[in-house]
């Protein structure tokens, strides 16, 4: 039987199972990976999913499972970061013809984007916390304060006002239609400032005791926390906590829109019939290939057998929520979207206005300078990565997004 995937195997390093067959797959990023195998840490190999490209420390669209050790920098600082989608028993024909309303509704409704000159408040944080923001912080704070006790650092950090808040970059909030009229409401967004904060944190701990023991790297953002190290345990409850923090923060976006979708419309819809709620940077605890290990996904999402998970293309593609098929030699993983093909820096230099305008055409959103590094060319061709990856996920429903709220 033909493997979908291309094995990259170098003498001494671990090997590199990597679903590219068809999309582009960055020289950069390749030698980024090597470095990753050379880690003694790598269990059995590395999966490399089809949205890969270049990271900090770690690539992006990488699945890298680890023995009693944690790279911090594969995880990141956007810790937790994911999707949610529900889907709505509205179809398209109870929308509106304009859909403008709507857009300036779900950008009250959710805090988005950030304002960074000093003296002036966040636009993307909570000035006055909301009710329903308290209440669901007051879950998460003791576990905060007790890592707080060991780590003061992390207490500097924007926590309770970022909860419920989307960030900036490719975060997003979307009204899609499926292939059957069916509207779904779906957003993107991670821990924000208290997740970078602790990711920040402990990469510079793990970079230090790399020194101390004088352990000699490819890459200085490989460094390592191993078990039995003062900051192992800390690490692993920071980052558990984390990704708490930010499947919550998605919960609440999703309920704030929820409500602020039906203010908009007038007539009675409900949203219990599926949703899915899933993380694509974080760790977890899995047993692969006869050990018990650590499984970094840095932009890649759990597709064990049955499970429930959310591909999203650019502002102006489709995007997919996916069963997983729980192909082992994936470690059950599949991407995370599309994947870029550019920086943002390269995009906003090689594209326009006008091109931003072409690209989303038909979808409600803004259409402005400061958008263009998301623009849809940026992006790999999602239908070449969804088919690269069709032994890891079927597709359950094709979604395209009417409505595109960015940070």
């Amino acid at each position: 039987m033909c493997k979908n995937y291309n094995v990259i195997e170098n003498e001494g390093r671990a090997t590199i199972k990597a679903w590219t067959k068809g999309v582009p797959f960055e020289e950069q990023a390749q030698q980024q990976l090597s470095n990753i195998a050379t880690m003694p840490l790598i269990h059995s190999h590395i999966a490399v999913m089809p949205d890969v490209h270049l990271g900090k420390g770690a690539t992006i669209g990488s699945v890298i499972p680890s023995v009693n050790a944690v790279i911090p920098a594969a995880v990141g600082v956007d810790i937790g970061c994911g999707m949610v989608a529900t889907k709505t028993t509205l179809t398209a024909s109870q929308l509106p013809d304009n859909l403008l309303a709507i857009r300036h509704a779900f950008e009250a409704a959710v805090p988005h984007g950030r304002t960074s000159s000093r003296g002036k408040r966040d636009r993307g944080s909570w000035h006055n916390v909301p009710d329903i923001v308290a209440g669901e912080w007051l879950k998460l704070q003791a576990r905060f304060e007790r890592i707080c006790e060991k780590h003061p650092a992390i207490k500097k950090s924007n926590n309770v006002k970022h909860l419920g808040t989307m960030g900036t970059g490719n975060h997003f909030l979307e009204l899609c239609l499926d292939e059957n009229d069916a509207v779904w409401i779906m957003l993107h967004s991670g821990s924000r400032g208290v997740g970078n904060r602790i990711g920040t944190y402990f990469i510079e701990l793990a970079k230090k005791e790399m020194q101390r023991h004088q352990i000699n790297l490819p890459d200085m953002d490989l460094a390592y926390l191993e078990e039995g190290n003062d900051y192992f345990d800390d690490y692993v409850e920071a980052v558990e906590w984390a990704q708490d923090f930010a499947a919550k923060n998605r919960e609440i976006m999703m309920f704030n829109a929820i409500v602020a979708l039906r203010k908009q419309l007038p007539i009675e819809f409900s949203t219990a019939e599926l949703a899915v709620n899933c993380h694509h940077n974080y760790i977890s605890r899995e047993h692969h290939f006869g050990k018990d290990c650590f499984v970094t996904r840095k932009g890649a999402v759990r597709a064990e057998k049955g499970e429930m998970g959310i591909i999203p293309g650019s502002m102006g593609a489709k995007s997919f929520i996916v069963r997983g098929l729980g192909n082992p030699e994936s470690f059950n993983s599949c991407s995370h979207g599309a994947g870029r093909v550019m920086s943002r820096t390269k995009a906003k230099k090689v594209y326009n206005v006008e091109d931003q305008i072409a690209a989303t055409e038909g979808v409600e959103c803004r259409k402005d300078a400061s958008v263009i590094d998301e623009i849809p060319h940026a992006y790999k061709d999602i239908e070449k990565v969804m088919e690269a990856q069709k032994d890891l996920v079927e597709v359950v429903y094709t979604l395209k997004q009417i409505v595109c709220v960015k940070g």
